[in-house]
């Protein structure tokens, strides 16, 4: 048998290379086709469900009011309308945008030779992003409560385990400040009261954004922590509570509470390591005494300006409280609406002996414990929206 001629064997592998390459990226290109086609149904059925005729129509007339010379005299219902308008604004041009850059991507797969791997390569990128843009637009479409579109007040209490318990409620704080930053939200500190040896017994924040509290409103309620405790000789392994409280920031003009009904204290406001840094009460703890609710604020030198923070917190929890409970009147708010709140834990943090975080009502679950205390808390949010809906 006669040998094959060596350069023609090599030659014929390097073809052969090639076509299985060439195969490869044709594969590649029909794959991203059919992503796009797919991504263009589902932009079209949640436009559909949008309804943007009747969302330009409705911003058309906010932006006729806000062109009206008086627009300005009544602060507050202006704000009130601006915020409504830009988030209409921002809605309508988000997804419009989005119909645009899928169609625009469809017609580039029509255009680019399937043998070109650079501009294959680019295009599945962003057809990626794409994907990527619409879950996050999409996702906003399950944010339909009362309040959803509110800022919100986010706070974070000690519960039981002792300095373990303070030091997780101070993890718990910076991996929500994490995430907040994430979303480019802003955060203004109320009221933060640090523990003596480690962490912080309680903490409170208020966030400003699109939808805050629509994304976070099921971040309330109890988390629980197992690692090998750094605050005690043997090192054992200890489980801790802490309490994430989430209140919706809310307009309450009219809404009116008896003065015999709150109870107010006067305290020196605190910094890190617990010592006064003021010499003036100027810090106020406010209690309504029907439900046992209670507001710290000590964020402004203002004893006047913390009194008037910490009366518009209570009024939005108890809004909050009287909408989640659907109850008629404010009168019919107790202490038991309140103190459900310490029940079975939403979410478990396991350090030790192996790394897990598990939200107990969806059951979603992640080994990347680090970028969860990190602020990586899209997924758990996302999975407890989609459930609820």
């Amino acid at each position: 048998m006669a040998r094959p001629n060596t350069c023609t064997a090599v030659f014929d592998r390097i073809f052969f290379a090639v076509d299985i390459s060439q195969g490869i990226l044709v594969a590649d290109m029909q794959e991203i086709k059919d992503r796009l086609r797919l991504l263009q149904d589902e932009v079209q059925k949640s436009l559909v469900h949008l309804d943007l005729p009747q969302k330009k129509s409705h911003l058309a007339a906010l932006d006729v009011e806000m062109g009206a010379t008086d627009f300005w005299n009544d602060q507050l219902s202006a704000q009130k309308v601006s915020k409504e308008a830009g988030f209409l604004r921002t809605t309508i041009e988000d997804w419009e945008k989005l119909a645009h850059d899928v169609k625009s991507l469809l017609d580039l797969t029509e255009m680019v030779d399937t043998s070109d791997k650079e501009s294959i390569t680019q295009l599945d990128a962003d057809t990626r992003e794409a994907e990527k843009t619409h879950n996050r637009l999409n996702i906003e479409l399950y944010l339909s409560g009362t309040y959803d579109q509110n800022d919100a007040v986010l706070s974070f209490h000690a519960g039981t385990g002792g300095v373990d318990a303070q030091d997780f409620a101070e993890m718990l704080m910076r991996m929500y400040l994490r995430y907040c930053e994430t979303k480019g939200w802003k955060t203004t500190q109320l009221d933060l009261s640090p523990a003596e040896e480690a962490g912080i017994k309680s903490a409170s924040f208020k966030v400003e954004g699109t939808h805050v509290y629509g994304y976070l409103k099921h971040e309330h309620g109890v988390h629980r922590l197992v690692r090998l405790s750094p605050f005690n000789a043997k090192h054992t392994r200890e489980t801790s509570f802490a309490m994430v409280d989430v209140t919706p920031d809310i307009e309450q003009a009219d809404l009116e509470i008896k003065e015999d009904d709150l109870e107010w204290e006067f305290i020196r406001s605190s910094g890190a390591g617990g010592q006064n840094v003021n010499k003036v009460s100027s810090a106020v703890r406010l209690t309504h005494k029907p439900s046992g609710l209670t507001v710290t604020c000590q964020t402004e030198r203002s004893q006047i300006q913390n009194r008037e923070n910490a009366l518009h917190t209570l009024k939005s929890k108890l809004l909050a409280l009287q909408e989640k409970h659907h109850l008629e009147t404010m009168e019919q708010i107790t202490g038991d609406h309140v103190q459900h709140s310490w029940g079975n834990q939403i979410r478990s943090y396991v350090l030790q002996p192996y790394q897990m975080v598990k939200d107990h009502r969806t059951d979603f679950e992640t080994s990347q414990v680090d970028k969860v205390l990190d602020g990586a808390l899209d997924e758990f949010i996302e999975a407890e929206l989609k459930m609820k809906s």
